[in-house]
């Protein structure tokens, strides 16, 4: 049986180019030789793209700057694959499938699974869509209104309307009077944690606007919600054949669960699956599955919620259609926890990949 020919991207210039190092690793790791070709496309933190010719299974990441080939997808539909370019000369590597191990903007928003639609190469994950939606905290929020799924109440807020002091001493009266506090401040499009700031009182809120908008032109302000955290992963293409994994919690080293606590703070734990009654972890499953279709995800997703445990309410917080595959990231530890290995999972993701319908 010949071998399927995978380009795995991962790096990328955003705030999370790390992380997807640390999830490649991991999707090298898993990928087994016997039935893949595989083709390591490094995204630099200036937005270059370079094939990694470090053999399988090596170091992907020092050097490879000073080494790399530029390395690209052709969104010519005849060339089906990656043009390599070295000497003045470019060469044509045909590819199977892609699996972009990228997480954050320019990565798992859907501007490179535009690229492969463009290609007409099938690729692991969420359409352009789908991606998109889950990217944008509001329109994620939006989607799961329209399905009746909770989520804490919530201010959107455009960098338009908070071009002044004066417009963000507005948006805090407003916050107070509508949210109170504390609340917290998102950048709408991010992920890790990053950019997000808890507040306690007006001054910490109009920090927090001001951080938020370095990142986004849109933002989020939410009421905080005192609950344990839960995490669920999906898998499927969302034709019948979604599965929701066991579910998980987080529990953070912090305050709340910030990058740092998620990477950083050893006293962060997580735990799979969740010591929580069976109802909580049915209707967290069920609301994974509804939001992963509503959204028209595909290939893969986890699923974030917060459990008030004195009100009973389950609230969805959001969905990451490219999460984490680190050594401490709770998408592989949730399938692990319901019965698969990593190395089943990527086959599978692949599968999914390939099997997808598109026009």
């Amino acid at each position: 049986m010949s071998k399927l020919s995978v380009a795995v991207i991962y790096g990328g210039c955003n705030v999370e180019h790390e992380v997807s190092k640390a999830s490649a690793a991991t999707i090298f790791a898993a990928l087994s030789p016997d039935k893949y070709s595989v083709l390591p496309i490094y995204i630099t933190k200036s937005g270059r793209w370079l094939l990694d010719d470090m053999p399988q299974g090596g170091t992907h990441s020092g050097g490879i700057e000073e080494f790399g080939r530029t390395a690209v997808i052709c969104p010519d539909r005849g060339e089906r694959g990656v043009i390599r370019l070295a000497s003045g000369k470019a060469r044509g590597i045909p590819i199977d499938i892609v699996f972009p191990v990228l997480h954050g903007r320019q990565g798992e928003d859907g501007t490179i699974q535009g690229l492969c639609e463009l290609a007409g190469l099938p690729y692991v994950g969420s359409g352009v869509i789908g991606s998109a939606i889950a990217m944008d905290k509001y329109y994620a929020n939006v989607v799961a209104q329209s399905l009746g799924i909770v989520r804490a109440p919530y201010i959107a807020y455009k960098a338009h309307e908070l071009r002044s002091e004066q417009d963000i001493n507005a948006a805090a009266k407003h916050v107070r009077g509508k949210l109170g506090y504390p609340c917290f401040v998102k950048p709408s499009n991010s992920g890790s944690s990053v950019g997000i700031s808890k507040a306690c009182n007006k001054a910490q809120l109009v920090k927090a606007i001001h951080a938020a908008l370095e990142l986004d032109r849109k933002i989020l302000v939410e009421k905080a919600i005192t609950g344990r955290e839960l995490e669920c992963s999906v898998i499927g293409n969302g034709e019948g054949d979604t599965f929701a994994s066991e579910v998980g919690e987080i529990v953070s080293g912090e305050e709340f669960y910030t990058y740092d606590a998620k990477y950083h703070n050893s006293s962060s734990q997580t735990l799979a699956p969740a010591d929580i009654p069976a109802e909580v972890r049915e209707t967290v499953r069920k609301l994974s599955v509804e939001i992963f279709e509503g959204i028209d995800a595909c290939g893969l997703a986890r699923v974030d919620f917060f459990w008030d445990e004195a009100g009973g309410t389950v609230y969805f917080n959001e969905i990451n259609t490219m999460p984490g595959f680190t050594s401490i990231s709770m998408f592989p530890m949730l399938l692990n926890a319901s019965g698969f290995t990593t190395p089943q999972i990527v086959d599978k993701l692949i599968e999914l990949g390939m099997s997808r319908r598109r026009v």
